[in-house]
């Protein structure tokens, strides 16, 4: 079946798109702006083979010798790379497919990539990615092109309601959206919607964004394919913004060097006027990008291959990987970088670990992951080709007084 949202556009190869469209727009990109929670290191240091012998080793010892587990929520990692060097790099992709270039940075709840990109006499939209409390999980909400006059306002604004716990109600969080819907300019979308962030499992993820988007829905206005989720999952999202009459944006969601893998075409010349192409007319054009058809294992490992990797030409506190990641040891100084207390990078199985990552992300190593990888999530070479199935959401579209015609009656893959 045809989309009716979307126009969507894989690559086999890196190609000219010009009789496509005039501009290619680039969104959910992290700088080294960004605070990025540390809070899944155990439940993936628990998979990795071999790693997960030392960390549970490791993690003991700490326990015997503290009486208590280590605490992640104190601490966060930044991205390697300056604002300025992901917004060259993603205008720079874009412009060599033959397209003018709209770049969007959305650091975790920070808008100051934007405002140096902003100080150094480049146009870009003011943006961040949002965090927002819901229940007894959390969601990631792009909000793109706040006004420039009010950008510090509303992010303060938006950040208060982020970190008081007393606000966390639905009450404040439509006020909250409403602020951001009043104005015409801003576009607001549900960055990785099926996405387990928060780590709660699968199916109560999936009841968790029911009730969200039944009691908030009608104030995003976009679902995000991510360039950094699986196909299989970002073809459910596909699906249910299909049915749910929501149009979709591209997010690459790029921590590393590489630029993003998914990017948006349109005719828009300003920001304002490709979010009002998303808002009002709900149709988007989307391009999956040659390297988003690698396998997603390998990328990610090579994206993590980079951002612990060390950079002799970065400033003082930011050339290790160590200097880059911030954490609260105990010893009453609080959060401070590992680079105060690791001159070499930490116990010597880390610092292998930190290499076996390395040496896995190497793009030599993507024909092993190509074999493993599983059927589902192999990227099609013909999208015309791909069955869609549209499932029921009757709640959600009834909170949404939407009456669109559904024909499968499970959520999500």
């Amino acid at each position: 079946m045809s989309l009716k949202k979307t126009n969507l556009h894989i690559l086999s190869q890196f190609k000219d798109l010009s009789a496509n469209a005039k501009t290619g727009v680039s969104l959910h990109c992290h700088t080294e702006h960004s605070k990025e929670m540390l809070d899944f290191v155990p439940h993936y240091a628990d998979k990795l083979p071999v790693i997960s012998y030392f960390w549970k080793k490791e993690r003991k010892k700490y326990i015997e010798r503290e009486g208590r587990d280590i605490d992640f929520t104190t601490g966060f990692w930044s991205p390697p790379l300056t604002a300025q060097q992901v917004f060259e790099l993603e205008r720079d992709q874009i412009n060599r497919s033959g397209l003018d270039a709209l770049v969007s940075l959305t650091d975790h709840d920070s808008i100051d990539a934007n405002l140096k990109v902003q100080e150094n006499g480049k146009a870009a939209p003011i943006s961040l990615e949002w965090t927002v409390p819901f229940e007894f999980g959390f969601f990631h909400v792009g909000v793109h092109n706040l006004p420039k006059d009010r950008a510090v306002e509303l992010t303060k604004t938006l950040l208060d309601f982020t970190f008081d716990e007393q606000k966390h109600n639905n009450e404040t969080l439509r006020e909250m959206f409403t602020m951001l819907n009043e104005l015409p300019e801003v576009l607001v979308v549900l960055n990785h919607p099926l996405w387990d962030i928060e780590l709660v499992g699968k199916e109560r993820h999936k009841v968790l964004l029911k009730n969200f988007l039944k009691e908030h829905g009608k104030w995003i206005h976009a679902f995000e394919i991510n360039g950094f989720r699986s196909w299989s999952e970002n073809k459910a999202v596909i699906e249910m913004a299909e049915a749910l009459n929501y149009p979709l944006v591209t997010g690459g969601d790029r921590h590393g060097c590489k630029p993003n893998t998914v990017i948006n075409l349109t005719n828009s010349k300003t920001f304002a006027e490709f979010a009002e192409e998303i808002r009002v007319d709900k149709h988007s054009e989307v391009v999956l990008m040659p390297e988003y058809r690698q396998p997603l294992h390998s990328r990610q490992l090579q994206s993590f291959s980079e951002i612990l990797s060390h950079y002799p030409e970065f400033p003082d506190g930011r050339q290790k990987w160590f200097d880059r990641i911030h954490f609260d040891v105990g010893d009453g100084h609080g959060v401070r970088p590992l680079s105060v207390h690791w001159y070499y990078g930490g116990p010597t199985w880390l610092r292998w670990a930190v290499w076996t990552l390395g040496v896995f992300g190497s793009p030599k190593m993507r024909p092993f992951f190509s074999i493993a990888r599983k059927k589902k999530d192999r990227v099609p070479k013909n999208i015309s080709k791909t069955k869609f199935e549209i499932p029921e959401l009757h709640e959600i579209t009834a909170s949404l007084a939407n009456d669109q015609p559904q024909t499968k009656t499970e959520f999500a893959a």
